[in-house]
């Protein structure tokens, strides 16, 4: 038997927890569908810098948690459950999810994105042997060694961070001219003498022998620019849109992204996408939270008009 809603949000990361939140303020019954592991992207990060309330920073693992039981106390019923497809029935809305279907008269999406791979030769190999892409999870296990970093955006800078008070030395390595971070974040990472940012290469190949001795480097016309030993790789590159559930109810960019009007309005009326998998998302997390309520009062108005 379908169990029916009034408003239905996908994703366990801020903005779905935060559309959450506000549709059940709002008085609607809300159906949350988190997925298998709640807090998405920011469940790793040790510190969430720039949301407002946390002047020293939040944990992502506390963060989203806590949303979670406002949303809860709130009236939001709250499944771990992932969307699998998305389909109309007359003036409802049908997701499918872990073999049970959910109504509703309006979708926000909000799954998210997730970590994008380098797609070099020993990356899938030494996964988890040494390439990684949570250095909280691992950064106690390289005291003494050296870790690189790839990528120059807030998440690879927020991942150094947090290895340099560990490791012996951080190398981090970006494409860029500079970093693409938060200038707060930057210049934290540059005040430790035990890291060192080298721009204008990539990394082309991850060797290692049971687990990671080094990698490969090339500049940006892809030609060879030596090699860098080291004990682990941390990748954080850029996101990956997860839209495929939405099929073809919505329309996307270049990078698989969903397209929006200003009020987080899909092309298909009764839709709409909030967070890390929007086009044109501001890539942080309390745009994440701005955008999943912007999106509840959007569809709260949008369920009162139709």
């Amino acid at each position: 038997m379908t169990a029916q809603f009034d408003i239905l949000a996908a994703g366990g990361g801020i903005a779905g927890l935060t559309a959450a939140l506000t549709a059940a303020r709002l008085g609607h019954k809300v159906m949350l569908l988190t997925g298998h592991t709640l807090g998405g992207n920011l469940l790793s990060l040790e510190k969430v810098e720039g949301f407002p309330g946390f002047p020293d920073g939040a944990p992502g693992f506390d963060l989203c948690p806590a949303v979670q039981e406002q949303a809860m106390a709130s009236g939001a019923e709250v499944e771990m459950l992932g969307v699998e497809s998305l389909r109309r029935d007359g003036a409802l809305w049908i997701a499918s999810a872990g073999g049970r279907e959910f109504s509703a008269g309006a979708v926000i999406a909000a799954t998210g994105s997730k970590l994008r791979k380098l797609g070099v030769p020993g990356e899938v190999e030494f996964e988890g042997r040494g390439v990684s892409q949570c250095a909280s999870c691992d950064a106690p296990l390289l005291r003494g060694k050296h870790a690189v970093v790839v990528g120059g955006g807030d998440s690879a800078v927020q991942e150094a961070l947090t290895l340099a008070p560990v490791a012996a030395k951080v190398t981090l390595i970006t494409r860029g001219v500079d970093l693409r971070a938060q200038r707060p974040m930057a210049n934290s990472l540059r005040a430790f003498a035990t890291v060192e940012i080298r721009t204008g290469l990539t990394v082309s190949g991850i060797t290692g022998n049971g687990g990671v001795n080094g990698v490969a480097l090339a500049d940006m016309s892809g030609a060879p620019a030596g090699e860098l030993a080291c004990d682990a790789v941390f990748v954080f590159i850029g996101l990956e849109p997860q839209t495929a559930w939405l099929g073809d109810w919505v329309d996307r960019d270049g990078s698989g992204a969903v397209r929006t009007d200003a009020a987080l309005a899909t092309r298909t009326p009764g839709l709409f996408a909030a967070g890390a998998l929007r086009a044109g998302w501001a890539g942080r997390a309390v745009a994440s939270a701005g955008e999943g309520a912007a999106a509840a009062v959007a569809a709260h108005a949008w369920l009162g008009r139709s």
